[in-house]
């Protein structure tokens, strides 16, 4: 069976999973914003216990889209946990993780997952759960606005699950567990290079463009 210690950081609410094949042997959950204490990396050697980190097969992160200065937090922590394992370092989609993770994996349908993209909008993805136990990207991520989430899920014959929403679900760690034919675990990502897909632009940088009138990446040295 594959050792993975699993991570997603993609919402104010953080989660580590250590799984052996499909069985989920321990897992726990941390609140990001706390401005006084770091509370992944003490979760990731909570879940560990007595496991060392060069006996783990592989690294999964979830790889977003959301929360910008929590994805780089977790993408640091997997980063660092692969390179001192010397493992692979694999990235899933975080909106994936919301459904694997959750009660809805266990039955086929087609969901829409959404996570809050800020400024009236939400990071919207398809994902169809099938009856073998597969769970696969339908589209690409879009951004929303709130209006267009239930007509664009009508059409396509979804329902919507979220934090909060229809059917309450948020992206968990434990949800690599059931994605072993995922596409995302077949092919690691390249850990010097790798970042996680944070959807938009962080807030600082939109703040900082609308107050200079330019793009940040277009500046002259």
């Amino acid at each position: 069976m594959t050792l993975t210690i699993a991570i997603d950081a993609s919402t104010y609410s953080a989660s580590v999973a250590l799984l052996d094949g499909e069985a989920v042997l321990r897992e726990r959950t941390v609140a990001m914003r706390d401005a006084r204490h770091e509370r992944l990396m003490p979760a990731v050697a909570d879940v560990l216990g007595d496991v060392a980190v060069r006996d783990v097969d592989r690294v999964v992160c979830g790889a977003g889209p959301g929360s910008f200065t929590s994805l780089r937090i977790a993408a640091s922590i997997a980063k660092g946990l692969a390179v001192a394992a010397d493992k692979p370092l694999f990235a899933v989609s975080s909106l994936v993780l919301s459904i694997a993770g959750s009660q809805v994996a266990s039955s086929d349908g087609r969901w829409l997952a959404v996570l809050d993209a800020m400024r009236g909008e939400s990071f919207a993805q398809l994902i169809d759960v099938r009856a073998s136990g597969d769970i696969s990207e339908a589209s690409q991520v879009r951004v929303l606005r709130e209006a267009e989430l239930a007509a664009f899920a009508r059409t396509a014959g979804a329902r919507v699950a979220g934090p909060g929403r229809e059917v309450d679900v948020v992206p968990h760690a434990r949800g690599v567990a059931r994605l072993s034919s995922h596409p995302a675990l077949r092919q690691p990502v390249d850990i010097a290079s790798w970042e996680p897909d944070y959807g938009r632009l962080a807030e600082a940088q939109v703040r900082w463009e609308a107050a200079h009138g330019r793009s940040l990446s277009k500046q002259s040295p």
